[in-house]
């Protein structure tokens, strides 16, 4: 409790930017499920323009700022957060927070998609496939990955970080350089060591004409994500105790270090490097200017049920769909999507998520036991993805 009030206990002169604010970060997740669905909708109902389906398609990107997102919540929280047993409580609320949805989501799709084989499930889906990811364990095998639920690829990621999160800011603290420092090493690793590996691995596994999706398993498996969220937590910290050149050095050497590991190694993931660092500064440019869009803010707030029901979503309207292929068919499709996958959230909200919700608050906040934790960051907590 000692260290977490120290943590707690941040810069708070002028220039620091005030991180207790939760509309922004509720924004940036609204502006990443708006990205995400545009990149499936697209795929679905193409424009057939190319500069406007490359735009749709950029909505890719909307994974990761959630990532950013994601990390500086848990980061706001944990700090601002006084309780005992804070580990315990904090794997209730994640769990309690992920697992309902999402299990509910693994036999609808089981019956939407069938079990046959696919470009993710090469074999088909079987049991394994299924344990792997009830459990969050799908991130670790290649045809486990998207293969039961569309895009869960994400959520392991997500439910991997948790796990070792409160290990991580225990650790840390709020000493930012080091967050950089082990997100430096671990993409190194993956980049000469890991991937290579594991590439020829499982290569010789699946056989011939499955390069292609070996390849992106091991580009969304988590040791390849893990660096976006060290990265996210120490955005956190940058913001709240304010930038320094020093900051801006490792950063200068992280690019550096990538680039010589990207040419010496072929794994192409430099760029991906860039990206993701831009999106990082474009997270943080939000948060310090304390933008506001209230629509946005209202998708952002039901961004999870609205990431996991969308594919479904989807699939249902291409059945029905009557439209040639057009720009004015994408458009009509988005809106579509958007409207009816918000309302399957609210829907979700009311009969899952809510309760669950609340189960997590009698399990973490027992009568001799409270925990002290501002109402504005209890709002972040709700809205959390």
């Amino acid at each position: 409790m000692q260290g977490q009030a120290r943590l707690a206990a941040g810069r708070t002169g002028e220039g620091v930017t005030p991180l207790s604010r939760s509309h922004t970060l509720d924004l940036l997740r609204g502006l990443a499920i708006v990205g995400v669905m545009a990149i499936h909708v697209s795929q679905s109902f193409p424009s057939n323009i190319r500069a406007v389906d490359f735009a749709f398609m950029c909505g890719w990107a909307g994974v990761n700022v959630f990532y950013f997102v994601s990390a500086m919540t848990m980061c706001l929280m944990w700090t601002q957060r006084t309780e005992t047993d804070p580990t315990r409580k904090f794997y209730i609320r994640r769990f309690l927070r992920i697992a309902p949805l999402f299990w509910l989501a693994i036999p609808i799709y089981l019956v939407v998609n069938g079990t046959g084989p696919s470009y993710n499930a090469p074999n088909g889906i079987g049991p394994l496939q299924v344990i792997l990811t009830a459990t969050f364990l799908h991130g670790f095998w290649p045809d486990s990955v998207n293969s039961v639920v569309p895009g869960d690829w994400s959520i392991a990621a997500e439910m991997i970080f948790y796990l070792v999160f409160p290990l991580l800011i225990t650790t840390f603290g709020s000493r930012r350089r080091l967050y950089l420092a082990l997100a430096i090493v671990l993409h190194l690793v993956n980049v000469c060591l890991f991937k290579p590996w594991a590439f020829a691995l499982f290569s010789a596994y699946y056989g011939p004409g499955h390069e292609a999706f070996v390849w992106n398993a091991l580009h969304i498996s988590f040791l390849n994500q893990l660096p976006v969220f060290l990265v996210g937590c120490a955005l956190f910290f940058s913001l709240r105790d304010g930038f320094t050149k020093s900051d801006a050095a490792i950063f200068a050497v992280f690019i550096a270090l990538s680039f010589i590991a990207d040419r010496a190694t072929g794994s192409h993931e430099f760029n991906y490097l860039m990206i993701n660092l831009v999106l990082g500064a474009l997270v943080a440019g939000c948060i310090r200017l304390a933008i506001r869009c209230w629509p946005i803010e209202a998708l952002g707030r039901n961004s999870y049920s609205m990431y996991l029901s969308h594919f479904a979503v989807i699939y249902g309207l291409r059945q029905i769909w009557p439209l040639t292929d057009g720009l004015l068919s994408l458009l009509i499709a988005y809106a579509v999507t958007a409207a009816l996958s918000y309302l399957v959230a609210r829907a979700t909200w009311h009969l899952v998520e809510r309760r669950a919700q609340d189960l997590a608050h009698r399990l973490t906040s027992p009568a001799s036991s409270r925990s002290t934790i501002r109402p504005n960051i209890a709002a972040t907590a709700t809205g959390m993805r």
